[in-house]
């Protein structure tokens, strides 16, 4: 039975109608600060923690409810042992805690807070009095998520006021979640700054971009039926840093798409829209992205995305069957009606129009992922990739840096034309998300042949002219890490390109630059490998 309820909270949504509920049922609140204004502001009676333990609050608000009232009253069990020693020390039960603690992690968002800021945004009472509640979880009901008020008030009102072991027991597994959380956001933001810091205070600290300690959270989505084989097991699961997995910095991720028709995701489909949505963001023209096994199949911007869909697709039109999808405008009924003419896995996008919904709901099993946020080309960011080994894992920052085709050194006697630059930029992007040994030709914006995954970069070269549906006479090309040899060189030039990009470096650099001048080719380094392992 719920008689005595303790409410602290930073975030104060819901916070008044579950009080208001609480009161309804007869329940005493116990409050602090903020949280205890806002409920007196509500016409809500509440006692003041300071009153409760006979104890102010001390040294600016650091030490409020770190008292043996409140975690005697919470972590008090059921038993005759207990319930005696509690009343010889006037200690009463408390047998609910709605907490939510300090804002650490959107403090440290802030690209000018000083070390001082930080510490002083490192809740204390409140994951004590969560880590109290969560372990007499038998007795004590503690709530970090006000998604979850409204179930809450729902069974205690079925309940005649109280609250059921199962609630109990995922409200505490919930609350250490919450507080692991909390704490590996610390460890992450003091481990990612020098100890120099600490003479400092009052200055924003520099931040290395690997921490020393590596901590992160993720929050299980959905089981899926199967991982990528059927014999294994597999689960989503998002960021739980990220609100229900959503945009990053703004961006859209698959984590937090909206899945709007078709049947549920797989875990392949997962990764391969990761990458075509990974893809779709590097260009900002109106874009088709075709996936296939995590390697794009075809690529292409158009004036619209239906004429880009039209070229993309048929840029490997055997490979796109079975593929996923990936557009950067909201997909439109003429749009639809062309997806609909191959047999595809998902399609990603901002949006589906009405129309396009229902022309799409034509195939039963076709998911439709509406993945929310700008998207837009945009560099910089923060963002770690993670990929485990046996026994560890290897953290990397992600790859967002892109030398842009105009902005690389013309290497060769002949520069690049207009047009071909623009076709080596577009090519460029391409390449960044090609498995390597990765190549790409394209012309005129859109892929025509690419080569990926082989273990030699001239094998590479030849497939994707074996590929190529369309006379490569004219293309240009992009290659993500150097010619170790001319022999690629030579292999493109007789396929017909006419210009090369790739980040140089080569020791037989002089080699193939040589080879691209005797075929009349003009070649741009990047300085910038684009390995995708």
């Amino acid at each position: 039975m719920i008689r005595r309820a303790l409410l602290s909270v930073s975030d104060k949504r819901g916070l008044v109608e579950l009080a208001r509920a609480l009161h309804e049922l007869g329940v005493e609140l116990l409050s602090t600060g903020g949280t205890a204004a806002a409920l007196t502001g509500a016409g809500l009676p509440v006692v003041q923690v300071a009153a409760y333990t006979g104890a102010p609050e001390i040294l600016d608000g650091r030490v409020k409810t770190l008292h043996p009232k409140i975690h005697g009253g919470l972590l008090g069990r059921p038993t005759p042992e207990h319930q005696a020693e509690m009343a010889a020390h006037g200690i009463a039960a408390i047998d609910l805690v709605v907490v939510n603690l300090y804002p650490f992690e959107a403090t440290i968002a802030k690209p000018d807070v000083t070390l001082a800021d930080a510490i002083e945004n490192i809740d204390i009472g409140g994951p004590s009095m969560l880590r109290s509640a969560a372990k007499n979880h038998e007795r004590v009901a503690v709530v970090v998520d006000p998604a979850d008020y409204g179930a809450i008030v729902d069974e205690l009102r079925a309940g005649g006021g109280a609250l059921g072991g199962p609630r109990r027991l995922a409200l505490a597994r919930k609350a250490f979640a919450h507080t692991a959380a909390y704490d590996a956001a610390i460890a992450a933001f003091l481990g990612s700054i020098d100890d120099a810091a600490a003479d400092a205070r009052d200055a924003a600290p520099a931040r290395r971009p690997l921490p020393d300690v590596a901590s992160w959270q993720w929050r299980r989505l959905y089981d899926l039926r199967y991982g990528e084989n059927p014999h294994q097991q597999a689960a989503f699961y998002a960021d739980a840093s990220s609100p229900l997995g959503g945009a990053i910095a703004g961006r859209p991720t698959i984590a937090g798409a909206e899945v709007l028709g078709g049947k549920q995701l797989s875990y392949n489909n997962i990764l391969d829209l990761d990458a075509a949505l990974g893809l779709c963001l590097e260009l900002g023209e109106p874009a088709a992205v075709v996936i296939k096994h995590n390697n794009p199949c075809g690529v292409a911007t158009a004036a619209s995305c239906v004429d880009a869909y039209v070229r993309a697709r048929d840029a490997d039109p055997v490979s796109a069957f079975g593929g996923i999808v990936a557009v950067n405008r909201e997909v439109d009924e003429a749009l639809a009606a062309l997806l609909v003419e191959t047999f595809l896995e998902c399609v990603v996008a901002p949006g589906f129009s009405e129309g396009a919904r229902a022309v799409l709901g034509q195939k039963k099993n076709l998911r439709l992922v509406a993945a929310h946020g700008e998207w837009a080309p945009k560099a910089g960011g923060h963002a770690w990739t993670v990929r485990t080994v046996s026994g560890g894992a290897l953290i990397q920052t992600a790859d967002t840096g892109l030398v842009g085709a105009r902005a690389a050194k013309v290497v060769t006697r002949r520069a690049p034309t207009a047009a071909e630059l623009t076709d080596l930029d577009f090519a460029w992007r391409v390449a960044k998300h090609v498995k390597s040994n990765a190549i790409v030709f394209c012309k005129d914006g859109a892929t025509i042949g690419i080569g990926a995954g082989q273990m030699s970069r001239v094998d590479s070269v030849k497939i994707a002219e074996l590929k190529a549906r369309t006379p490569l006479a004219g293309s240009a090309v992009a290659s993500d890490a150097f010619f170790p040899f001319r022999d690629g060189v030579d292999v493109l030039a007789r396929a017909g390109a006419t210009a090369v990009i790739q980040p140089g470096g080569s020791v037989r650099d002089e080699e193939v630059i040589a080879a691209a001048d005797e075929h009349g080719i003009a070649m741009v380094f990047t300085g910038m490998r684009h390995f995708r392992h």
